[in-house]
């Protein structure tokens, strides 16, 4: 299976009043790995970013002058995204955000459903798993141990990149995450949940005391029940 991660940053909050996206980041999942295969450009938006997203992103106007059109872009986003399942945290927003853009350079560009078999929301995704929590981003890489000591600003590839991560540990419960063989490395991001296992290492998790007890006591119900159990030390068994 083939997923980008996807994040913006934009100039406001409402695509309704002519907001517009100044970054796009884009990290490609291929099978839940790393493929080292990323999207990411700054845009021109053409208008004024607002003083609150600036204190967001730290992007300005002044940055941005030199920087491509969206319309200058929209080709090679569209070959990056196209026929992939897309990961997005808060996806309506940046679906929104897209399909205006999208909306800009004309009907035949058609919207971003119309090219992604599937949008994935983590927001929506991690309410259900962790429901009355804070489950903004780096409230997740807290909660997942994930380093995002970088993120001092919003950045969409930073975003995107721990996004990939926090999602492969929320949806598959790796014990451990790294930049696989095919990543360039390039976000410096070494990221580790748990204790990293050497290769070939299985690791033994044994049963402490309490657990030991409760085993026995259900395995002596089941005897009294049946008058045997295999698990039963008087039967063979390893209690």
């Amino acid at each position: 299976m083939r997923q980008v991660v996807l994040d913006t940053e934009t100039t406001g909050l409402e695509p309704q009043q002519g907001h517009r996206i100044i970054e796009i980041g884009c990290v490609e999942l291929f099978d839940r790995r790393h493929t080292g295969n990323r999207f990411h450009h700054y845009i021109n938006p053409e208008r004024e970013i607002e003083e609150g997203a600036v204190e967001v992103h730290g992007i300005s106007n002044e940055y941005l002058a030199d920087k491509p059109l969206y319309a200058d872009i929209a080709e090679s986003l569209l070959a990056f995204l196209r026929d992939a399942e897309l990961i997005i945290h808060n996806a309506p927003f940046d679906v929104a955000f897209l399909n205006a853009e999208f909306e800009r350079l004309g009907a035949e560009w058609g919207r971003i459903e119309d090219h992604c078999p599937r949008v994935v929301d983590t927001l929506v995704m991690a309410r259900e798993r962790h429901p009355g929590q804070r489950n903004g981003l780096d409230a997740l890489c807290k909660r997942y141990e994930i380093d995002n000591s970088g993120r001092e600003l919003h950045g969409a590839l930073l975003d995107a990149e721990l996004l990939a991560d926090v999602y492969r540990v929320m949806t598959g419960g790796q014990t451990a995450l790294h930049l696989d063989a095919g990543s360039n490395g390039e976000s410096g991001l070494g990221v580790r949940h748990g204790r990293a296992r050497r290769r070939g290492e299985i690791p033994v998790v044994r049963a402490d005391a309490e657990e030991r007890a409760a085993h026995e006591a259900r395995v002596a119900d089941i005897v009294a029940a049946s008058g045997g159990c295999l698990w039963s030390e008087e039967e063979g068994g390893d209690a």
